[in-house]
């Protein structure tokens, strides 16, 4: 807890199933970290974390072992990248036989629809209660599929994304599984998760939840959220659409604020220049607790 401008603000970490969603939860919910040694896209080891809760829930992050913050820029190439290392994690967490997994599918470096995990992790997770957070709610094929939509901020070129869609929808296991919210999230990992019997689902809706958003919310007089860029994306899965949504429906003044805005969205715009996002949030904090003390 701080006071700016004369005003109390309380700071809250919310995730929508990116990466640092296991972070999230664990300043919330406490637990224990573990590290398992695995492959991350490429094939190269790495150390990869993943939250055990003390009513024994294991939660992980998929970026942890093929995230695209372990590659550098010029390595990008979703075509090679495989989903393999996430599968030797989840081998890895359940030898510790947990009660129930929460999978987080955001920023993955790999298009593969779940190829690599699939073929380490078998029927494992048939064992376990498992819920996948997505932070999208796209289908696995077409316009707004895995490839054609996340494949170029992957690396992949027109050529390639075509090659992807094609690899994709010759996935015959995952036909049944194509249309749900969220199927194309992580590369097709949505879909591939659904097919071994993981249940797809808000990522921000469920990490509100468990992080007592609507309690804490409610009794606040301002909600500030926001993000680098807001644009249509934001309200379609991401954390600062739903603490959005949330709090219309509390009846809870909330500001939304992005270094960029686009789209014509209702948000407060910043300045865009990262060298100044310390010096900009500082001023937006100042500017709404005056706003908010009448001053």
């Amino acid at each position: 807890m701080r006071r700016v401008a004369g005003v109390e603000a309380r700071e809250l970490p919310v995730a929508d199933g990116g990466e640092g969603t296991a972070a999230v939860l664990r300043e919330a919910l406490g637990g224990t970290w573990h590290t398992a040694r695995v492959a991350d896209p490429f094939g190269r080891a790495v150390d990869a974390r993943w939250l055990l809760l003390d009513d024994g829930t294991a939660i992980v992050d998929a970026a942890e072992a093929v995230g695209l913050p372990l590659l550098a820029e010029d390595e990008l190439d979703p075509l090679r990248a495989s989903t393999e290392g996430l599968g030797e994690l989840l081998l890895a967490l359940s030898a510790a036989q947990p009660s129930r997994l929460l999978i987080g599918l955001g920023g993955t470096a790999t298009v593969d629809g779940g190829v690599g995990m699939r073929e380490v992790i078998g029927e494992t997770l048939r064992k376990l209660p498992v819920r996948v957070l997505c932070d999208v709610r796209n289908p696995l094929l077409g316009p707004r599929g895995a490839a054609r939509v996340f494949g170029p901020q992957k690396g992949a070129g027109p050529e390639a994304v075509e090659l992807l869609e094609a690899r994709l929808a010759a996935l015959a296991e995952l036909t049944p599984y194509r249309e749900l919210p969220g199927a194309g999230a992580g590369g097709g990992l949505g879909a591939a998760l659904a097919s071994v019997g993981g249940e797809l689902v808000d990522g921000a809706e469920l990490v509100l939840d468990l992080i007592g958003f609507d309690t804490r919310a409610g009794a606040a007089g301002l909600v500030v959220t926001g993000e680098g860029t807001v644009d249509a994306t934001t309200l379609e899965g991401k954390a600062p659409g739903a603490v959005l949504r949330r709090c219309e429906r509390l009846g809870v003044r909330c500001e939304l604020f992005g270094g960029i805005v686009r789209d014509g969205l209702p948000a407060r715009a910043l300045s865009g220049d990262r060298a100044r996002a310390a010096e900009d949030l500082a001023q937006l904090g100042e500017d709404l607790a005056l706003a908010l003390s009448g001053a």
